[in-house]
């Protein structure tokens, strides 16, 4: 039964930008030039929480032909009804994509939405493990020259960020050549990320993780396709020691990432919270993780995560994304650079800590 002493959900709105690239960008799997984001602003009791998405249009009006009508009237205080709510409310749709991509935008802004209400960063209201996130500069897109390459992580690990991430398996017979160009710019101290997008075979991606031993890899991720999961698990078994095999950014729902962790397709686990339906749905994958003695790392949007990650207790590093990065700065003030190699929640602000800049956003609606 509602309750009628606390603000209710009174409007959900919802806008789409679609925000140019700097360059052509591509991993092993997938060439881009932009980037969609789908913007929630959920308001009531006088204030409005923000949330987002990375997806497409078609995710924008899911949420207001279906999970908006669901949440409108509920107790603004109990989000994870909402979310239950909007499980239900796609049941025949599918949870994987983009219903899950949809709830995850609507979680996040009933999040924000609450902690202004209350007049408390959303990290206090989550509950700190941690005062900080640590991050990973990730970058380096295959369609980098080499001097590019070199220049962007160089770049992070010169600001503070002890630990960077660049693409391969677009050409895998270049890839061990850029990965050296890569650990010949940053030193011999800071830590070597790759990750390929499921581009190789089983039997490459083993030529491959013991060829960049030498380079002292310590992060493969996703070696071949999220789906393989047995192709995962023989890599996993067989890698270099010290070299960490991840993957887990496609998780829509609790039960793809149990399946991923029995299977022992992993040594730290990903989940992107603008997917797997939103902070509620992050938030109970790191109870699962911990229960395997595993990390759960944090896919993208980094602004969105800093506060659940720092509600975490198994955190490994996230990922401090060139691309998302680049787009909160432009979309929100108050959006978080990394400092001494972390994310620090700003405790000032209430919610996320972020204010929309509609105007400088606009010449990119959709």
């Amino acid at each position: 039964m509602q309750r009628t002493d606390a603000p209710t959900i009174d409007r959900i709105d919802v806008s789409v930008y679609r925000i140019p690239t700097e360059t052509p960008e591509a991993d092993g799997a997938f060439t881009w030039d932009a980037t969609t984001m789908v913007l929630v602003e959920a308001r009531g009791g006088g204030e409005c929480g923000i949330g987002y998405t990375y997806a497409d249009e078609g995710t924008g009006q899911l949420i207001v032909d279906t999970l908006a009508e669901v949440v409108r009237g509920r107790n603004a205080m109990d989000v994870p009804a909402a979310w239950a709510a909007m499980v239900h409310i796609i049941r025949n749709l599918g949870r994987p994509g983009v219903s899950s991509m949809g709830i995850a935008a609507v979680d996040v802004a009933l999040w924000d939405l609450k902690a202004r209400l209350l007049g408390l960063p959303l990290v206090t209201l989550l509950g700190a493990a941690h005062d900080a996130a640590p991050v990973y500069g990730s970058g380096g897109f295959t369609t980098y020259s080499l001097d590019r390459l070199q220049a962007q992580l160089a770049g992070w690990v010169e600001g503070g960020i002890p630990r960077v991430k660049m693409k391969i398996g677009t050409q895998p017979a270049d890839d061990l050549s850029r990965v050296r160009a890569a650990r010949e710019a940053i030193g011999p101290n800071a830590e070597l990320y790759v990750d390929a997008n499921g581009a190789y075979s089983r039997k490459q991606a083993l030529a491959q993780a013991e060829a960049f031993r030498e380079c002292g890899v310590v992060w493969f991720e996703e070696p071949v396709s999220s789906d393989d999961l047995e192709g995962l698990n023989l890599i996993r078994n067989r890698a270099p020691a010290g070299m960490n095999i991840a993957a887990g950014e496609y998780g829509y729902d609790l039960w793809y990432f149990r399946r991923m962790l029995e299977a022992g397709a992993v040594d730290v686990l990903q989940a992107d919270a603008s997917r797997c339906a939103g902070i509620t749905g992050f938030l109970r994958v790191g109870p699962l993780t911990e229960s395997r003695s595993m990390n759960l790392s944090a896919h993208c949007a980094p602004s969105l995560h800093v506060a659940a990650c720092c509600a975490t207790q198994n955190i490994h590093p996230m990922e401090y994304f060139f691309d998302h990065a680049r787009i909160e700065h432009m979309f929100f003030d108050g959006a978080l650079t990394p400092v001494n190699g972390a994310l620090r929640p700003n405790r000032t602000r209430p919610g996320l800590g972020l204010e929309f800049k509609r105007a400088d956003a606009g010449r990119f609606a959709v």
